[in-house]
C-alpha cells in the first residue's frame, strides 16, 4: 500500500468575503505525481500557496508526514521538506547561477554549507541541463534556463514533495518539450512532486492522478484520462452549453 506523505483535510481559503478555496481533501502518496487542474481562478495556485505556507488556511488541516504544517511559516515547511517553484520565476539577481542553488541548499530541508553545498549545486545545475552555465548571472540566462536554476535550487533543498506552479508556463513549443522530459525525468527518479499545469500534453504523460478544481472546489479525481473525460471537469473548462 502507498506511503501517504501529504494529507489535506477540509482545508478552506477567505480573503474577507472571498472563499477562495472551500474544504478542500486530498492525498499525496510517496513517489506520486499528483496534478492539480482547472480553470483559471479556480484556486489552484492558492492551494499551492497554503501547503508552501505562503499565508495560512482559514480553516483546516495540512500534515506532511503526520506532522502538521498548516499556517507555519514558509521557511519552517521548506526545513520540514517542501520546496516550490513560482509561477514568476523568483531568482536572487544579485547571484550568480550556482549561488542561488546554493542557497537552497543551505536553506532547505537538509543543511549543506561550503564546499559541500557548492558541490552539490553543481550536479544539480548538471542534472537539470545548466552544467556550462554555472558561474553566469542570472542576468544573462533565457526564460527556460531561469527556470531550469529555480528547479535546481529547489531540488537542493533536497524536498519530500516539490511543488511546480505552472512551471511550463511561457515556453515555446521546443522548450515545452524540453521541460516536460525533464519533469518526467524527476518523477522517473521517484520523486514526489504536486503539479499545478494548463499544459494537458504534460497532464497526461506526468501525473499519476489528477485533483480538479473549479471555484475554490474540487469537482473529480481520479486518473488523467478519468478526469479529463468527466462531463463536470469539461463543463468547468468550456462553459455549459446554453442549447444543450
Amino acid at each position: 500500500m502507498a506511503r501517504v506523505v501529504l494529507e489535506v483535510r477540509d482545508v478552506t481559503k477567505r480573503f474577507g468575503g472571498l472563499v477562495a478555496v472551500r474544504e478542500m481533501v486530498f492525498d499525496v502518496n510517496h513517489n506520486e505525481v499528483l496534478g492539480i487542474i482547472g480553470p483559471n481562478g479556480s484556486g489552484k495556485s492558492t492551494m499551492i500557496n497554503m501547503i508552501s505556507g505562503t499565508f495560512p488556511p482559514s480553516s483546516g488541516s495540512i500534515r506532511l508526514n503526520g506532522q502538521e504544517i498548516a499556517g507555519k511559516p514558509a521557511h519552517r515547511i521548506a526545513r520540514q521538506g517542501v520546496a516550490r517553484t513560482f509561477q514568476l520565476v523568483r531568482l536572487l539577481p544579485e547571484l550568480s547561477v550556482v549561488e542561488n542553488v546554493i542557497a537552497g541548499a543551505a536553506f532547505g530541508h537538509r543543511k549543506r554549507w561550503g564546499a559541500e553545498a557548492e558541490s552539490f549545486a553543481r550536479t544539480l545545475l548538471e542534472r537539470v541541463g545548466l552544467g556550462r552555465q554555472i558561474n553566469m548571472p542570472v542576468s544573462s540566462l533565457t526564460y527556460i534556463n531561469t527556470k531550469r536554476v529555480e528547479l535546481a535550487r529547489a531540488l537542493a533543498c533536497e524536498p519530500e514533495v516539490l511543488l511546480l506552479d505552472e512551471w511550463l508556463a511561457g515556453l515555446n513549443p521546443t522548450e515545452l518539450e524540453t521541460g516536460i522530459d525533464l519533469i518526467k525525468s524527476l518523477r522517473d527518479e521517484g520523486r514526489t512532486i504536486i503539479l499545478v499545469e494548463h499544459v494537458m500534453d504534460a497532464i497526461r504523460s506526468l501525473c499519476d492522478r489528477c485533483v480538479v478544481m473549479s471555484s475554490g472546489a474540487k469537482i473529480a479525481e481520479g486518473t488523467p484520462t478519468e478526469v479529463l473525460a468527466d462531463e463536470e471537469v469539461i463543463r468547468a473548462y468550456l462553459g455549459a452549453d446554453e442549447d444543450a
